[in-house]
C-alpha cells in the first residue's frame, strides 16, 4: 500500500492532507495572475453581465425617480407619520451600514491577526463595504426633508454663530459614517495599487495601459515600494479596526439615548455591532458564492473560506441571540409597566408577525444548522442561509424602529405603519445602485488581490515521500 508522509511545518497547511488552506494545490504565480487578471482584461463582455447591468441599472433608475418625486412633494409621500416619525428610511440606513461591516472586519482585523484565509475575499468585501455605505448615506440625507441644507450638520464659520448640537447622536452619525467611508475607500485603494501595476503591464490596449498606469501611481514592485505598501496597510488597518466597533455603536446611540421603551437600553452598542458583522458576512456569502461559480474560482475561494464565514456568522448570531434574550429579560426584570407592555406588544401586538420573522431568520434557522460543518460547506445551503439572515436582520431594524414607536405612552396617540409604494421603490432602488456599482467593480477591477494570493504560494509547497508496501 502506498502511503504519503506530509511535512507540514507551515501552520497554513492542513496537518492531515498537507494541502494549503488558502490556495488550492498546484497554483503558481502565473496561473494566479492569469486567472484573476484575465477576468478584467478580456476584450469581450459577457451577455450575462450586460443583462445583469441592465436589470440593476433599471432598479437604480427607479431610485432616481423615487428620490426626484420625494424632492418635489416632500417626505409626506412616505408612510412616516405620528407617532411613527421614523420609517423605512432609518430602517434601511441602519441595515445598509451593517452590511458594510464585514469588509472592514475582513480587511483590517483579520490582517492584524495574520489570518491568511482573508486574502481571497477581502477585495470584494471591501468593495461591498464602500457601495453599502453609499446606499446607506442616501437615507439620512433624504430623510431630513431638505437635503440642500445638509451642510448645516457640519461645523463651519458663519455670521449667525449657529453651531451643530454636538450632544446629539444624529450629529455623531455624520462624523462616524463619513470617517468610516473615508478610511474604507483609502484602505481599498491602497490594496489595489500593486494589482493595478500588474494590470498595466498585462493590458494590450493603450487606453487600458494608460488608465491602469495612472491608477497604479508609478508602482514598480521594488523593495522600497513594498516596504511602504506594507507600512501603509498596517497603519490603515490599525485606524480601521476601531471603526468596526465605533460606527455601529454610534448608530445604536440614535436609539439608546432616547427614553422610549424598546430603545433606552445599554445592550444596544455590542448588540448592534454583532448584528452588523452578522449581516455583513451574510452579504459577503451572497456575493462570494455566485462569483465563485460564475468565474470558476474554486481554487481561490475554497470550501474553507465558506466554512470560516459560516463560523463567524454562528458566533455573531449567538451574540445577537443573547441580545434578544436580554431585551426580554430586562423588560421583565425592570418591573416597568412601559417596558413590559412594549415587549408584549412587540411579540403579540398587531405587528407581532415581524418579530417572529426576525426570530426565525436570525436565531431559529441559522443557530440550529450552522453547527454542522457539512452544511457550512454546502454552497447552496449557505447561499440560501445568507439570504435568510439578511432578511432577518432587516426585520430586526424594522422591529426596533417601528414597533417601538407605533404604540407609545398614551393610547390616544397610538397609530400604525404601512409602507407606501415610494418606500418600497426607494429601498429596491438602493439594491439597483449597489448591484450596478458592484458589477462595474467586477468588470474593471481585479476582484481578488493577486499580490496577496501570490505571497502565500512560496509556503504552499508540500513535500511528500511515497513508500511502497503491503
Amino acid at each position: 500500500m502506498a502511503t504519503k508522509e506530509f511535512i507540514t511545518n507551515d501552520p497554513r497547511l492542513d496537518p492531515v492532507t498537507g494541502e494549503l488552506r488558502v490556495i488550492a494545490p498546484g497554483q503558481s504565480f502565473r496561473s494566479v495572475t492569469a486567472k484573476i487578471a484575465d477576468i478584467v482584461l478580456t476584450p469581450h463582455t459577457s451577455l450575462g453581465w450586460l443583462l445583469l447591468l441592465a436589470v440593476s441599472g433599471s432598479a437604480a433608475t427607479m431610485l432616481l425617480v423615487a428620490v426626484t418625486w420625494l424632492f418635489l412633494k416632500g417626505v409626506g409621500i412616505w408612510a412616516i407619520t405620528q407617532p411613527v416619525a421614523w420609517g423605512f428610511a432609518i430602517v434601511n440606513f441602519v441595515w445598509w451600514i451593517g452590511i458594510g461591516h464585514a469588509g472592514t472586519l475582513i480587511s483590517a482585523i483579520l490582517l492584524l491577526f495574520k489570518q491568511g484565509w482573508r486574502n481571497s475575499i477581502n477585495r470584494f468585501a471591501e468593495a461591498m463595504t464602500i457601495f453599502a455605505v453609499v446606499c446607506a448615506g442616501l437615507f439620512p440625507l433624504i430623510h431630513v426633508g431638505r437635503p440642500w441644507l445638509a451642510y448645516w450638520l457640519f461645523p463651519y464659520p458663519n455670521t449667525m454663530n449657529v453651531w451643530p448640537q454636538f450632544r446629539s447622536p444624529l450629529l455623531w452619525d455624520v462624523f462616524a459614517v463619513s470617517t468610516y467611508a473615508t478610511i474604507s475607500v483609502v484602505f481599498w485603494y491602497v490594496g489595489l495599487v500593486p494589482d493595478f501595476g500588474t494590470m498595466r503591464d498585462r493590458a494590450k490596449s493603450k487606453f487600458a495601459q494608460y488608465i491602469y498606469g495612472m491608477l497604479s501611481l508609478g508602482w514598480r514592485g521594488n523593495v522600497k515600494h513594498w516596504m511602504r505598501y506594507e507600512t501603509a496597510s498596517l497603519l490603515l488597518a490599525g485606524l480601521a479596526t476601531p471603526l468596526v466597533l465605533s460606527v455601529h455603536t454610534v448608530i445604536s446611540f440614535d436609539f439608546a439615548v432616547a427614553i422610549l421603551p424598546g430603545w433606552h437600553t445599554t445592550i444596544f452598542p455590542p448588540y448592534f455591532v454583532a448584528g452588523a458583522v452578522y449581516s455583513g458576512f451574510a452579504m459577503v456569502l451572497s456575493l462570494a458564492i455566485p462569483l465563485r461559480k460564475v468565474f470558476h474560482l474554486e481554487g481561490l475561494v475554497t470550501d474553507r473560506h465558506i466554512d470560516n464565514m459560516g463560523k463567524v456568522m454562528l458566533a455573531t448570531g449567538g451574540i445577537v441571540a443573547y441580545g434578544y434574550g436580554m431585551e426580554v429579560f430586562m423588560a421583565w426584570y425592570s418591573a416597568s409597566h412601559w417596558e413590559f407592555f412594549m415587549m408584549w406588544n412587540r411579540m403579540f401586538g398587531p405587528m407581532g408577525w415581524s418579530y417572529w420573522v426576525l426570530i426565525s431568520c436570525n436565531i431559529a434557522i441559522p443557530l440550529t444548522t450552522l453547527w454542522v460543518r457539512k452544511w457550512r460547506t454546502n454552497l447552496t445551503f449557505m447561499f440560501v442561509m445568507s439570504l435568510i439572515v439578511n432578511t432577518g436582520m432587516w426585520f430586526e431594524r424594522f422591529v426596533i424602529v417601528v414597533t417601538s414607536l407605533y404604540r407609545d405612552f398614551l393610547p390616544s396617540s397610538w397609530g400604525t405603519y404601512r409602507a407606501t409604494k415610494w418606500d418600497y421603490m426607494t429601498y429596491a432602488g438602493t439594491f439597483g445602485l449597489f448591484l450596478t456599482l458592484f458589477l462595474l467593480f467586477v468588470r474593471f477591477v481585479p476582484m481578488i488581490p493577486m499580490h496577496e494570493i501570490k505571497m502565500m504560494l512560496p509556503s504552499a509547497k508540500v513535500k511528500t515521500a511515497v513508500e511502497a508496501g503491503d
